[in-house]
């Protein structure tokens, strides 16, 4: 689907992502660093284990960006299909695969209108979607349509560090500021919302109790590993942890 004939190409989910400059730099802006790099190498190790299997699995990636967890996955031995609905990140995605010569095959399109039949791949992944996206029950449920056993996606969560973050954020939204105001998410909705595409909820992990920008500023992946485990042995990282990702499967009578 192509913004022109995007009723929700306004949105700045769509408006920031075809930016070529926030294309080429959304890799360095994220996963730059030592933190960054602990950030991806955790990402890449929980969606391993939420599809395992990986092998020979057909795996889409909604919202693939610039390919980072589609060419993980391929170089696992999925067959992985990317797609995104910012030709400019898609651009930056296929030079990221042939560059790790990996096969994954991307698409234009868009999370709110999957240009797939029912149960087409085994298995669907989206990272870092449903928070920016218009409406993420519609997305969600798109996820839920085309995957034959099991999703896997994130979301910040709204027991968290993060929702302040949103907050600030939503509030400068309105006040004009050119900033992306994702929203945050509670379990119980998470879950509902499954339930109504029959999927439930198989397993949940949760990574930072503190806030991932201040592990940035601190730059230490020894003393984020030590501070964020001492957190978990207390309980505060099953209370309090974001992002969430989970993996839910379709039930037996869907």
């Amino acid at each position: 689907m192509n913004r022109s004939s995007n009723p929700r190409a306004n949105h700045y989910s769509y408006s920031v992502y075809s930016d070529p400059a926030m294309a080429e730099s959304f890799d360095e802006l994220r996963f730059s660093g030592p933190i960054g790099e602990l950030l991806a190498r955790a990402q890449e190790e929980v969606i391993a284990r939420f599809l395992e299997p990986v092998a020979q699995r057909t795996v889409l990636d909604v919202g693939t960006g610039t390919g980072r967890a589609a060419i993980a996955l391929a170089r696992r031995g999925a067959s992985v299909t990317g797609i995104d609905a910012s030709s400019e990140m898609l651009a930056v995605a296929k030079r990221r695969a042939l560059a790790a010569r990996a096969d994954v095959s991307f698409q234009q399109g868009d999370a709110h209108e999957l240009p797939y039949p029912a149960a087409s791949f085994d298995s669907v992944i989206c990272l870092r979607v449903l928070m920016h996206t218009p409406d993420w029950r519609t997305s969600l449920g798109e996820l839920c349509r085309v995957a034959g056993s099991r999703v896997v996606f994130d979301y910040p969560a709204l027991a968290s560090a993060a929702a302040l973050q949103s907050g600030v954020r939503r509030i400068a939204h309105v006040a004009g500021v050119r900033v992306e105001a994702y929203r945050v998410f509670s379990g119980r909705a998470i879950r509902s919302e499954l339930a109504r595409h029959g999927f439930r909820l198989r397993d949940a992990h949760k990574q930072f109790v503190l806030p991932i920008v201040l592990h940035k500023r601190i730059n230490s992946p020894a003393a984020t590993e030590r501070v964020e485990g001492i957190l978990a042995k207390a309980g505060l990282r099953a209370l309090l942890g974001s992002p969430v990702t989970v993996v839910a499967e379709r039930c037996a009578s869907s």
